[in-house]
């Protein structure tokens, strides 16, 4: 996840349909990265050993309307990360995720998401480790955390304040190809010093069969002096045969100074009709001046792939350098 420095920067935004011209500001958000990471094998990613680099322009902008009303607009560049268009050349595109979002605080918020937008369910669905599988998800063709929809199109609304320290969220996407409509909810509750509680659930119809399925996330964190420990399980069910999945993760954070931190944490992945959980661990290190962070990390996985060949258990590590700005 990145972290920005925001600079203001301050513009004259047009009229939105038939409101009339009205003073906004738009501010500029910037990150780069470079990593070097290595696997224990040289049939997996990268043949085991490969730099990478990351850098991203983030636009985010917005102003009040004549009627009260404000409407914002979030912009990335980013080269077709996760771009989600499959017309011939949109990963190739330094356009990444888009949306715009109207809001007031007598009616809470609404964000329609072009590219790049999660359900209610699946913005929660993060594991408390941080998706350590994810890292090795891309050595292979290994186990993926499933969720309720995500990706283009998407609409989300943020319920007004009913209750302080109470965040409640619903989403809907439309049917699309090889996809009906889902639906979807998340509150989180943060009433409590160092503690913060969140629950999901989501749908999905998937297929001309339109094939049901239900997604439920619970996470949980508690932070007391300069420890954190956070918790989440994620449960996916389906009557596709073989496809039920359960992901149940836990971190341990500590604190060493404003500068250094370090952690524990683990992911462990059930799979229906699999005699072997699957499971990744990860310890890391950070330390930040300024805008820059450098981190280490050291993961393993074990099972990864759900069957007995030798790429089954490996190893990771990586050295990165990180900016904000």
């Amino acid at each position: 996840m990145n972290n920005f420095k925001k600079i203001g920067m301050t513009a004259l935004a047009a009229s939105l349909v038939s409101t009339s011209v009205f003073a906004g500001e738009v501010t500029v958000a910037g990150s780069a990265s470079m990593t070097v990471e290595g696997y224990s094998s040289a049939a997996d990613l990268s043949a085991g050993k490969g730099f990478s680099m990351g850098n991203q322009l983030t636009f985010t902008g917005g102003g009040e309307l004549d009627n009260g009303m404000t409407v914002g607009i979030s912009f990335v560049l980013d080269q077709g990360d996760n771009e989600t268009d499959t017309a011939a050349g949109a990963a190739l595109a330094p356009f990444d995720s888009h949306s715009v979002s109207i809001s007031s605080d007598a009616l809470g918020k609404i964000t329609m998401h072009g590219e790049g937008g999660s359900s209610a369910q699946a913005a929660l669905d993060t594991t408390a480790a941080g998706d350590i599988w994810d890292t090795f998800d891309g050595t292979t063709t290994g186990t993926t955390v499933s969720t309720s929809a995500s990706g283009a199109d998407i609409l989300v609304y943020a319920l007004p304040t009913m209750m302080d320290d109470l965040a409640i969220s619903a989403s809907y996407s439309p049917q699309q190809a090889g996809a009906a409509s889902s639906t979807a909810f998340g509150a989180t509750y943060s009433g409590i010093e160092g503690l913060s509680v969140s629950y999901g659930k989501g749908d999905a119809e998937t297929g001309v069969s339109t094939t049901e399925a239900d997604a439920t996330t619970m996470k949980a964190s508690y932070a007391y002096s300069s420890f954190t420990l956070a918790w989440s399980n994620n449960d996916y069910q389906t009557a596709v045969a073989n496809e039920d999945q359960e992901t149940t993760s836990y971190k341990l954070s500590y604190t060493v100074s404003d500068a250094i931190s370090i952690s524990y944490g683990q992911d462990t992945i059930d799979l229906e009709n699999d005699g072997q959980d699957a499971e990744f661990e990860e310890i890391s290190a950070s330390y930040t001046s300024g805008g820059m962070t450098v981190t280490a990390t050291q993961a393993s996985s074990t099972d990864a792939l759900h069957g007995t060949t030798d790429l089954e258990d490996r190893d990771y590590w990586s050295l990165g350098l990180a900016f904000a700005f």
